[in-house]
C-alpha cells in the first residue's frame, strides 16, 4: 500500500483505489515527505544511508528523485561514488530486490527473451557492465550491478531522463575474484571469468537484441569493463550502434573541461601545456586523445599535440628506454604544467611530487581523479598545502573546502563524470543520434567549461557547483542538440526550431500524478428524452 506516493494519496484517491483505511488518515504533501526522508537518513552511517535511500527508490521513486535532486551535492556521494563502491563489494549482503537485468553466459542464445521479461517496453538508455573493473576495486563480477543502477539514477537526477526509460544490465561471465568465488552469499556464477570467443559472441548477441527490441537509436553506455575489452568494444561498436564508454570518453571530457577552465586562471592556452599522466589505462588514453583533439582544433598537428603528452605506468615513464622509474624524476625531467592521476593506486602524488609541481609552475594543475576516495593520488589538503595554495586542483571523489594557514579558503573541484554523461545522454536520446563521435565529448567539455563563472574560478573551483548540475546538464544538452543537428548527426525529424524549449519541455519532474479518473458531466439535454 502506498508504494507510488505513500501518504500523499488524497482522500478521493484512497477511496477509488480501495486503500482507504490502509494508510493513516493524514494526507501529506511531497514537501513534508521530503523533509521526513532527509531527516530520517541524515543521521545514518553512509553505508546504511545508501541502503535506506535505495529502499525509498523502490517504494516511492518520485520522492527519491525529489530529495536526490534537491540535495545532489550531499547525496550523490551516497548513491554513486564513493559509497557505491563499498555497496558493490557488499552487494550480496545488502541485496533487497533486483533493479535491472542479470544476463549470464549460460543465457547465450536467449538474450532477446530475457529483454522481453523487462516490464518497460520503451527503453531509451541502457547502461551495461561485466563487472571486471569496478571503479578502482577490481573484478566484482555480478556485484557490479550497483554501478549501472547508480549511473542511471544520475541520468534522471542530473538530466531529467525519465527513469522508466532507463535499463541497468550486468553481463555475468564469471569472476576471477577468489574471495567472491568462495563466498556463499555471492549472487553470480561460481566460475572463472570466461575470456573465450563465447564472451564476444554474448556481447554481440546482447547489442543486437537491444537494438532489435528498442530501436537503432537506443543509447548503450559501457561501464567498468576491463581495459582491453573497453577499448576493443568501443572500436568494434561505435560505428554500428549508438554507444559510448564513460570510463574512456566521459572521463576524458570532464578532465578536458577542467583543463579548459584552468587555462583561464593560468592565462596560458591549452596548446602550451605539458601533461604528465600517472596511469596509462583506458582513462588516461581517453583523456590524452581528447586533449590532442582540443589542441588540434587550435591549430596544432597531431604529432605536435602528442609531444605534449607523457604517461607513467607501474613500470615507469612510457618511453623507448624505460629507465625513469620514479614519478618524481619524471616530473623533474618533463616539467609538466599539469599532472593527472588515473592510476587507482592510492597516494602516489607524494609530498615531494606536489612540492616539485609548486616549484616548477606558478599555477600547477593537479588532478587526482582515481576513485573511490582511498584510491585518490592525493587529498585536496595535501595539494593546496604543499603548493602554498597555488595549485588548481580537481579530484574524482569529493573533498571538502580547505582552509590555509593564512585564512584563504579553497573549494576543490570534483571532476565527476556526472557533469558529462547525463547531458550527453539527454542530447543523444532527444536528437536520435545513432553514432556518437569523440567530437560530441569535445563539445561537451567546452559546454561544461563555459558554465564556470569567474567567481567560482577564484574560489578554486574548476567545475560549477554540483548543486547546479541539473541546469548544467540541460544547458549542455541544448548545446549538443544544436551541434549534432548542425553536423548532420541527428536522425530525429522534423528538426526542432526552438532547441532550448525542446530540451526543457522533455525534462522529467518529480510531481505526483493524479490517480483520479477524468470525470465530467453531460448536459442533461444530451441523454434525456425530449418532451413534446
Amino acid at each position: 500500500v502506498g508504494l507510488l506516493c505513500g501518504m500523499a494519496f488524497s482522500l478521493q484517491e484512497r477511496q477509488i483505489l480501495g486503500i482507504h483505511g490502509l494508510l493513516p488518515p493524514k494526507v501529506e504533501t511531497q514537501d513534508l515527505q521530503a523533509i521526513l526522508l532527509y531527516m530520517a537518513s541524515k543521521f545514518l552511517h553512509f553505508h546504511c544511508r545508501y541502503i535506506y535511500l535505495m529502499g525509498i527508490q523502490e517504494r516511492n521513486e518520485r520522492l527519491f528523485y525529489r530529495v536526490l535532486m534537491e540535495d545532489i551535492e550531499e547525496l550523490m556521494p551516497i548513491v554513486y561514488t564513493p559509497t557505491v563502491g563499498l555497496a558493490c563489494t557488499q552487494y550480496g549482503h545488502i541485496f533487497r530486490r533486483p533493479k535491472g537485468l542479470f544476463i549470464s553466459i549460460l543465457d547465450k542464445g536467449h538474450i532477446r527473451s530475457i529483454l522481453d521479461n523487462w516490464p518497460e517496453t520503451n527503453v531509451s538508455a541502457v547502461v551495461v557492465t561485466d563487472g571486471e573493473r569496478i571503479l578502482g576495486l577490481g573484478d566484482l563480477g555480478v556485484y557490479g550491478m550497483g554501478i549501472p543502477v547508480g549511473k542511471l539514477c544520475l541520468y534522471t537526477a542530473c538530466a531529467g531522463i525519465r527513469p522508466e526509460k532507463c535499463l541497468p544490465v550486468v553481463i555475468d561471465v564469471g569472476t576471477d575474484n577468489e574471495t567472491l568465488l568462495k563466498d556463499p552469499l555471492y549472487m553470480g556464477l561460481y566460475q572463472k571469468r570466461d575470456r573465450s570467443q563465447a564472451y564476444d559472441d554474448l556481447i554481440d548477441e546482447f547489442m543486437e537484441a537491444v537494438v532489435e527490441k528498442y530501436g537503432q537509436d537506443t543509447l548503450i553506455q559501457f561501464e567498468d569493463f576491463g581495459n582491453h575489452n573497453a577499448f576493443r568494444f568501443l572500436r568494434k561498436y561505435r560505428e554500428k550502434y549508438c554507444t559510448f564508454n564513460d570510463d574512456i570518453q566521459g572521463t576524458a571530457s570532464v578532465a578536458l573541461a577542467g583543463l579548459l577552465a584552468a587555462q583561464r586562471a593560468v592565462g596560458k592556452p591549452i596548446t602550451e601545456h605539458r601533461v604528465l599522466f600517472l596511469g596509462a589505462g583506458e582513462a588516461a588514453l581517453g583523456i590524452a586523445n581528447l586533449i590532442v583533439m582540443a589542441m588540434m582544433e587550435k591549430g596544432m598537428t597531431q604529432a605536435e599535440a602528442r609531444k605534449k603528452i607523457w604517461m607513467f605506468d607501474k613500470y615507469g615513464l612510457l618511453v623507448n628506454v624505460r629507465n625513469v622509474q620514479s614519478f618524481l624524476d619524471a616530473v623533474n625531467i618533463i616539467k609538466p604544467t599539469a599532472i593527472i592521476g588515473v592510476s587507482g593506486a592510492g597516494r602516489l602524488f607524494t609530498h615531494d611530487v606536489l612540492k616539485a609541481m609548486g616549484t616548477l609552475n606558478e599555477r600547477p594543475i593537479i588532478f587526482a581523479l582515481s576513485n573511490p576516495t582511498n584510491k585518490a593520488e592525493c587529498t585536496a589538503e595535501e595539494a593546496y598545502t604543499l603548493t602554498n595554495g597555488k595549485c588548481l586542483f580537481a579530484s574524482g571523489s569529493p573533498f571538502g573546502p580547505v582552509t590555509m594557514g593564512d585564512g584563504r579558503v579553497f573549494t576543490p573541484g570534483q571532476g565527476n563524470n556526472a557533469y558529462i554523461f547525463p547531458g550527453v545522454a539527454l542530447a543523444v536520446i532527444l536528437s536520435g543520434v545513432r553514432h556518437i563521435s569523440d567530437t560530441v565529448f569535445l563539445e561537451a567539455a567546452k559546454a561544461l567549461a563555459e558554465q564556470l563563472t569567474d567567481k567560482e574560478l577564484e574560489e578554486g573551483r574548476l567545475y560549477p557547483p554540483l548543486s547546479n548540475i541539473r541546469e548544467v546538464s540541460v544547458q549542455m544538452a541544448v548545446k549538443l542538440v544544436e551541434y549534432v543537428y548542425a553536423k548532420g548527426m541527428a536522425f530525429r525529424y522534423p528538426e526542432p526550431m526552438d532547441k532550448k524549449g525542446f530540451v526543457r519541455a522533455t525534462v522529467w519532474n518529480t510531481n505526483y500524478d493524479s490517480f483520479l479518473p477524468d470525470t465530467y458531466d453531460w448536459p442533461g439535454v444530451s441523454y434525456s428524452p425530449k418532451s413534446n
